[in-house]
């Protein structure tokens, strides 16, 4: 658990958007900063988040690969205070922001799942 990177759609969560929604501009995500996302459908939910550095944005599927749980609990707080790293906040896991990587808590040598975006015109689509 945990080492997947998410292609396409999941079929395990129909809450999970559709390719071509934007999102957001991305001057609308501090550099270094973080942006989450929650979709529903019906009773499904999907979070994402945004982490954008250096001029680069990434994205993630909220979720810690150690025990399940968002890795904010505050809105947009995925970073460390130093905004280097992506903090869980329920463990203090520690992740690359570039490939999200653990490098630090119990979860260390997993990683955050992907969710595939795509920058064009000065925003921020799903792909």
């Amino acid at each position: 658990m945990g080492r997947g990177i998410t292609v396409g759609r999941s079929p395990m969560n129909p809450a999970q958007p559709e390719a071509g929604l934007r999102l957001c501009g991305v001057d609308e995500v501090a550099d270094p900063g973080a942006k989450g996302f929650v979709f529903r459908k019906d009773e499904a939910l999907f979070a994402g988040f945004l982490v954008r550095r250096e001029g680069e944005v990434f994205g993630y599927i909220d979720r810690c690969p150690h025990v399940g749980t968002p890795l904010a609990f505050m809105a947009d707080r995925f970073l460390t205070r130093e905004k280097d790293l992506i903090l869980c906040s329920t463990h203090g896991a520690l992740f690359r922001i570039g490939d999200g990587h653990c490098i630090a808590g119990p979860c260390e040598g997993q990683r955050l799942w992907s969710w595939k975006i795509v920058v064009r015109e000065g925003a921020v689509f799903t792909d």
